[in-house]
């Protein structure tokens, strides 16, 4: 658009109407652009900042990459394997874990856990020790004879463990690979021992209340594997998702069918996706409410071009075409978006800022790992915001500007 048609555009803007409505009708469409570009930036703001809580929260648990079987519990993993993963350029620690579903007993208090047995590579695959989830005791896995035990926090509540002073033992019933299948005795279909819970993590409520780690060595004992018997092999990845990407196609080239491999965000897929879903579709509701409020601007343009058809009679006297009558009454309509856009973009930053600072907003119940609304401003959400707001306001501003640039206006009759 020409300078020219931004400039009639500001006159009409900013001169007093013959009719106050005008005026009045202008600024409610500059309020209301304004309003959803303030809850679009914020609450787009709010998503992605609980989207990086919880993905810092998973890549604190999960490794980056985990290998499973394709069928099937366990998998057969020789050394010369892991050697051959280790030379995938990329990967920095593998891991081997062996998890299994047990009873948990500690007295009279019980409860079903994950009993995950992990190697002594695994502090070099996830952020759990080194993150400081570790909240009472010392990360010890102990041997398969003297196996120790580390408890979510949600575990240790729920049996009364007493971790911190370390003598008093619990027991764990893990099922028996070796029993009948038609074996009538409880007894035969478990087996039982006694570890020593020595320290507790706290990551969030999903891992406190599931999980226990110890030696990978005891349970392979009590599940009667073999040496080279686990559950799954888990990865550490240096380099972005790409990479991350780029890794996992060379690891299932190198392992087969038989073999699955996942990255941190498919071991959790539907978490992810149901965040994404969320944010879209309070997208979709927002533009709703926006298109409605851009009839503000069709109101407001239409009697416009009613008040103004004189200015308009005198452009097509003077050699203007349809075309630039049109565009005049177009630049309108996106000066009233831009005036509102930039009014909502700069209240919305505002508001994200002073959340960030001051913690405005709190988070009830006080039973989440933070007390306030997680916020975090991204370039892209400001792209995406802007252009809808303007894509829309283009529309409903085709119309009028269409209607004014056809009229055939004379100065006498």
């Amino acid at each position: 658009m020409t300078a020219l048609h931004l400039l009639f555009a500001r006159r009409y803007f900013t001169a007093k109407k013959s009719v106050n409505a005008i005026n009045i009708i202008a600024w409610i469409s500059v309020v209301a652009i304004a309003v959803v570009t303030t809850a679009l930036l914020v609450v787009f703001s709010v998503f992605n900042g609980f989207e990086d809580l919880v993905k810092g929260l998973y890549s604190d648990f999960y490794a980056d990459v985990r290998i499973s079987a394709a069928q099937g519990k366990t998998i057969q993993v020789l050394p010369a394997t892991r050697k051959q993963l280790l030379q995938i350029p990329g990967v920095v620690a593998v891991a081997a874990v062996a998890e299994e579903k047990a009873l948990l007993v500690n007295g009279s208090n019980q409860t079903i856990v994950y009993v995950k047995g992990i190697d002594s590579c695994y502090p070099q695959v996830t952020q759990l020790v080194q993150n400081n989830h570790i909240i009472r005791g010392k990360f010890a896995m102990g041997s398969a004879q003297q196996p120790q035990l580390c408890l979510g926090i949600g575990i240790e509540n729920a049996i009364a463990a007493d971790v911190e002073k370390g003598i008093y033992p619990v027991t764990l019933y893990m099922p028996n690979r070796q029993a009948q299948m038609n074996s009538g005795n409880l007894a035969d279909a478990l087996n039982s021992f006694n570890a020593l819970p020595t320290s507790t993590f706290m990551v969030q409520q999903e891992f406190d209340s599931k999980y226990v780690f110890t030696n990978i060595d005891f349970v392979k004992y009590m599940l009667a594997m073999s040496p080279n018997e686990c559950s799954a092999l888990e990865l550490k990845v240096m380099g972005n998702d790409a990479k991350l990407a780029n890794v996992c196609k060379q690891l299932q080239q190198v392992l087969g069918k038989s073999f699955i491999v996942q990255t941190r965000y498919q071991q959790n897929q539907s978490l992810f996706s149901t965040m994404q879903i969320e944010k879209w579709v309070i997208y979709a509701i927002t533009c709703l409410i926006l298109s409605v409020a851009a009839f503000n601007i069709v109101g407001a343009l239409t009697m416009l071009v009613l008040e103004k058809q004189k200015d308009i009679a005198v452009l097509q006297a003077i050699g203007a075409n349809n075309g630039f009558i049109s565009q005049i009454f177009l630049s309108e309509g996106l000066l009233l978006a831009f005036v509102g856009t930039t009014i909502g973009a700069l209240l919305g930053t505002a508001i994200c800022l002073a959340q960030l600072q001051w913690h405005l907003v709190p988070l009830s119940g006080g039973t989440f790992i933070i007390d306030y609304y997680p916020v975090k401003l991204l370039w892209t959400d400001y792209a995406l915001i802007i252009s809808t707001v303007f894509g829309i306001a283009l529309v409903a501003a085709y119309f009028p500007a269409q209607k004014a640039g056809r009229q055939m206006i004379q100065l006498k009759s």
